[in-house]
């Protein structure tokens, strides 16, 4: 038997909350109210630009992708700061035709472009809802300020903030482009987390795995090095893709090379439908029977 350490393993307190293994995440829609809403994408176009999109061989890159749920913008605008710390300072040009009622607005000052969430989260008890930009989604010139909120209880909307990184540089956001970025996150474990620095020969298995991959990533390296292979997957090794240890032998039984967040389905006493996507790409709406809540 395999000795548990003590301090390794944050204890839940007798008084907290029981938190569900598999959490609600509901999107409660006001009448008038039209929310984008739908799973992240794994794509991103700089990484799809990389020779032979070779950027994608990063799995932890296109799990962070994709690990959640975006608000797409209701419509194109280009916006710039002036460098002041006023709410005058930020200069908002929507696209012709847009809906003024719908667009970003400069809220707080300091360089801070905001957008309106159409939306109430809910998730379950002892659950929090993680909040910022989509990952590795850069943006010249504005960068996504991140928030934790408590979804189980709060009955607020809430604002998802970019902040300008310089002044007097047009940033460009088009209609549909996620501009939020939200995934469900369990409250409290953060406090009860003990942290901890020990040297690897502490862990004989895990310092002979390491030396066992060590000696494999330099080996491959070499071959690449002297071979140079063509073939796109004669490049990489694959062994964290493919969740294996570098003998051969397989990591967690979960292992994920691919996640797909399921789409909002329709529930409730009345459609609360989300604005489509235009041209090719429609945000799907789910066609579940309407039953009250």
């Amino acid at each position: 038997m395999r000795k548990r350490l003590k301090g390794s393993v944050p204890e839940r307190p007798r008084n907290a909350p029981a938190r569900a293994a598999e959490t609600e995440l509901i999107c409660y829609v006001h009448e008038g109210w039209q929310p984008k809403v739908e799973p992240a994408s794994a794509k991103r176009d700089w990484m799809t630009a990389t020779p032979e999109s070779f950027a994608y061989r990063c799995l932890p890159l296109a799990i962070a992708n994709a690990h959640g749920w975006v608000m797409l913008s209701p419509c194109g605008f280009s916006a710039r700061w002036l460098g002041d710390v006023g709410t005058h300072s930020v200069e908002i040009v929507l696209d012709e035709g847009a809906d003024k009622k719908r667009a970003p607005v400069s809220l707080f000052g300091s360089g801070t472009l905001t957008f309106h969430v159409e939306g109430v989260m809910r998730t379950s008890e002892g659950w929090n809802l993680w909040v910022g930009g989509p990952p590795n989604a850069m943006k010249d010139g504005i960068a996504p300020m991140g928030g934790v909120i408590e979804t189980d209880w709060a009955p607020y909307t809430f604002t998802m903030n970019w902040r300008f990184t310089r002044p007097n540089h047009w940033v460009r956001f088009e209609e549909n482009e996620p501009f939020c970025f939200f995934f469900p996150t369990p409250r409290g474990v953060m406090d009860r987390l003990k942290p901890e620095l020990r040297p690897m020969e502490d862990a004989p298995e895990l310092l002979e795995s390491y030396r066992g991959w060590a000696a494999s990533r330099a080996a491959f390296q070499e071959w690449i090095k002297q071979n140079k292979p063509k073939t796109p997957a004669d490049q990489w090794q694959k062994l964290y893709y493919r969740g294996l240890h570098p003998d051969g032998r397989p990591g967690a039984p979960d292992h994920e090379s691919k996640i797909r967040p399921a789409e909002f389905r329709q529930t409730g006493s009345r459609r609360v439908c989300p604005a489509g996507r235009s041209s090719a790409r429609t945000t799907r709406c789910a066609t579940s029977a309407a039953s009250p809540t």
